[in-house]
């Protein structure tokens, strides 16, 4: 049997402490090994990796409304640098949640800007270009969208896959 030696005085105080102490060493550990921090933490490593650069125009310079391509093949755990741009003379967005939720966005650029953090949707103006640096974490297929009113229903529509393999 192993016993801790209790010092001379408030035995209780001390014993409080070590409690403490143990529970904060098994929460920290707890953390580490099973939190959503190593999903995180593997996704940063891959942001060191060379990317993948896969190419959509959002709608033509004749005005359709489609996605060129529209449908997209992607590798889980994968970095990617999906570029993005817009001939067409109207504004498009670039809307796939479900597909956001599903990847780690180290950054998106546009311009002079560099954004970081969960993005869920892109507008880009006519003429204007948008680089968004991402690491593919959950395989599946996720829908692609227009969101601007008639769009989505005129066919600027379209799929982006996440397979299990990666490149």
């Amino acid at each position: 049997m192993f016993c801790l030696p209790v010092p001379p005085g408030n035995g209780h105080s001390w014993l409080r402490g070590a409690i403490v102490l143990v529970f904060s060493l098994t929460l920290i550990a707890g953390l580490l090994l099973w939190g959503p921090g190593v999903e995180a933490a593997a996704a940063i490593a891959l942001s060191q990796q060379p990317s993948t650069e896969v190419k959509v125009l959002m709608g033509t310079e004749t005005g359709e409304l489609k996605f060129v391509p529209n449908q997209l093949q992607l590798a889980a755990n994968t970095r990617y640098k999906l570029v993005l741009s817009n001939p067409s003379p109207q504004k498009h967005y670039f809307t796939a949640k479900d597909f956001a939720d599903a990847v780690w966005t180290q950054k998106v650029e546009a311009g002079n800007v560099e954004i970081k953090g969960a993005i869920h949707e892109l507008e880009l103006k006519p003429g204007a270009k948008a680089e968004w640096f991402f690491v593919t974490l959950k395989p599946g297929s996720y829908g692609l969208r227009c969101t601007i009113a008639g769009h989505t229903e005129a066919g600027m529509i379209g799929n982006i896959r996440i397979s299990d393999q990666t490149s």
